[in-house]
């Protein structure tokens, strides 16, 4: 049988545009919890304020937590979505709808065979034609019980019979009712109207023609019966003045191909409404329970993370304010998160900067020490050269201890400025790979120039390493390591001796190893590490005021900044197997690792 779809649908009118819909109501309330939204700004000020002052002001001004809103705003928007997901279901009515209009059309079929076989008189051969009696009975008997209304056509446009009214041409049939029943209050729940009325508010029916009920209908009332009439299938869709939908379906009355009336049966939305608002009903209930868990998880992920971050913003602060009391960070270590990881990093910045405090306070008294000597020196040199008749032999020797001091003075200054600029400059110093063997054969053929002339001590340079000879760190620094190593070996060198330096590599691309060997007394065993200190001088009489003793510390720090090391020991003659004590000794070893370039990642 051919099929056609015969709806009608009305021209399109201009909406009016609602002051504030649901949709924009929502956003504007979720604007008022946006990050931002409300900010107030700081007025601006230009008295410090104490930290507690601050904590003070900071707890006064913030009633909920700003990180703890953006969680709960993060979480709670998809809950929103499916809360108006919920809402607006007009594509789930839309399938309803049309499941509804195919139950009508197959529902139509049966009854419009039911009635071609039993009220249609003739045969194959024979003309047909369809007895309005027996129609109107079968239709009564067929359609009233499914709560289908149906309306039968003749082929000419003429009602024949109307499922609604027991009534045929020319007069009306009276059956005496029941009783009245007493009618039940079925009381309607404040879900139920508001869903109601978000189905109203969104519903698209007025893209749907009006449905008007006439007491003489003809055919011309009906599209859809004149496409049945054609002996098309055809359905509509109309809208009541009550708001519901009305929806037909029309099929033709045919027997051997001819077409003898048209069956309509038309149904309204009231179970397509139902089971839309109990699918509302339960995309609500799974939507409330979803944002409680949510409120509740969100609360509870906000507190793992806001909780620990105040403590540690506290202990910050407590640091800051401390003066005689040293606060401790709070261990969240064990998280095992990146909370724990700036835990980590907090009590690691917090202790590197009280052993720095202690080491400015430390390196303050030792440099007040280290000065008070020259001066207390230079002081009575004064005095005694101040003293009238003293003879011109004395005055001149005090005279040269008052320059000796006022040069001691001068090194003493020039090395404390650069050792307290040391770490600023290690931190901007460009790090780049530094060729050691042509570093070390320079500064030895300067030195053999030099030191030989000054204090006949030769320098030689052996290379015991293959190329390449590149090293992680920067010439500048490294060349003045050597130098102050190279300067200190001359200083206790006799004439006549020589220093050997050797540049070498360890195995497996490990770091380059620069030994720096003299002559000298050696240095005692207790004394190997104590002569890496700041202030340290433990110097032959005829170089006594030569030195600051700040030399090897700059030297160690300068190797531990850029990851090498530097160590000293004292080298022995061969009968010395009994241990690290016993043997001549021959001079000093200053051993400096040099990591390599191509070894750092």
């Amino acid at each position: 049988m051919a099929s056609d779809t015969d709806t009608a649908t009305p021209e399109p009118s201009p909406r009016r545009l609602a002051p504030r819909t649901l949709g924009s109501r929502l956003v504007t309330a979720l604007g008022r919890w946006l990050p931002g939204a409300r900010r107030r700004v700081p007025a601006p000020s230009t008295v410090f304020e104490q930290p507690s002052l601050l904590r003070r002001r900071r707890s006064s001004e913030r009633s909920h937590s700003p990180l703890t809103r953006r969680i709960l705003l993060l979480n709670i928007v998809p809950v929103v979505l499916l809360a108006l997901g919920a809402v607006y279901l007009s594509d789930y009515e839309e399938e309803l709808i049309d499941a509804e209009l195919a139950s009508l059309l197959v529902q139509g079929e049966m009854v419009a065979a039911g009635i071609a076989e039993v009220a249609v008189v003739g045969g194959e051969t024979t003309v047909n034609r369809m007895d309005a009696d027996a129609a109107r009975q079968l239709l009564t008997r067929l359609v009233r019980p499914t709560g289908v209304r149906g309306r039968l056509f003749s082929e000419t446009g003429e009602l024949l019979g109307d499922s609604a009214f027991l009534s045929e041409v020319g007069r009306i049939h009276i059956v005496p009712l029941p009783p009245p029943e007493v009618p039940v209050a079925v009381e309607v729940t404040l879900g139920d109207r508001t869903s109601d009325w978000i189905a109203r508010q969104l519903s698209r029916a007025d893209r749907f023609p009006e449905y008007v009920e006439r007491p003489n209908p003809s055919l011309r009332d009906y599209p859809e019966a004149a496409s049945a009439l054609r002996g098309f299938n055809a359905s509509a869709v109309r809208i009541a003045a009550d708001g519901r939908l009305i929806l037909s379906a029309a099929v033709p009355v045919q027997r051997y191909k001819q077409v003898l009336g048209a069956l309509i049966l038309t149904r309204d939305n009231r179970a397509i409404a139902a089971s839309l608002r109990q699918v509302r009903a339960d995309m609500m209930t799974i939507a409330a329970a979803a944002l409680g868990i949510t409120v509740l998880l969100s609360l509870y992920l906000a507190s793992t993370i806001t909780q620990p971050i105040v403590r540690l913003a506290r202990a910050a602060d407590e640091v800051r304010l401390a003066r005689e009391s040293r606060p401790e960070i709070p261990d969240l270590g064990k998280r095992g998160d990146e909370i724990g990881d700036l835990n980590d990093a907090l009590r690691s910045m917090t202790d590197a900067l009280w052993q720095r405090i202690n080491t400015i306070e430390s390196f303050a008294a030792d440099v007040a020490h280290e000065l008070k000597n020259p001066l207390t020196s230079l002081r009575s040199a004064i005095e005694m050269a101040a003293r009238p008749g003293l003879d011109s032999e004395r005055r001149d020797r005090l005279m040269a201890i008052v320059m000796d001091d006022i040069n001691r003075l001068n090194r003493l200054i020039s090395d404390i400025s650069d050792a307290s600029r040391l770490d600023a400059e290690l931190m901007r110093g460009e790090v780049k790979p530094v060729d050691l063997h042509g570093l070390l054969s320079d500064m030895a053929r300067h030195y053999t120039a030099t030191a030989t002339q000054k204090a006949g001590v030769a320098v030689e340079f052996r290379a015991a390493a293959n190329p390449p000879f590149a090293a992680h760190g920067h010439d500048g620094r490294y060349g003045q390591v050597f130098r102050n190593v190279i300067d200190n070996a001359l200083s206790f060198s006799p004439p006549g001796s020589r220093i050997v330096v050797e540049l070498s590599r360890e195995p497996r691309g490990g770091p380059f190893v620069v030994t720096i060997d003299d002559e000298g007394p050696g240095i005692p065993e207790e004394n190997l590490e104590s002569i890496f200190e700041r202030f340290y001088s433990e110097r032959p009489t005829e170089h006594f005021g030569q030195h600051s003793g700040l030399g090897l510390s700059i030297c160690r720090q300068i190797m531990e900044t850029y990851g090498g090391s530097i160590s000293a020991s004292n080298r022995r003659a061969p009968d010395g197997a009994g241990g690290p004590g016993s043997g001549r000794i021959l001079g000093a070893r200053f051993t400096i690792r040099v990591p390599a370039a191509n070894t750092r990642k």
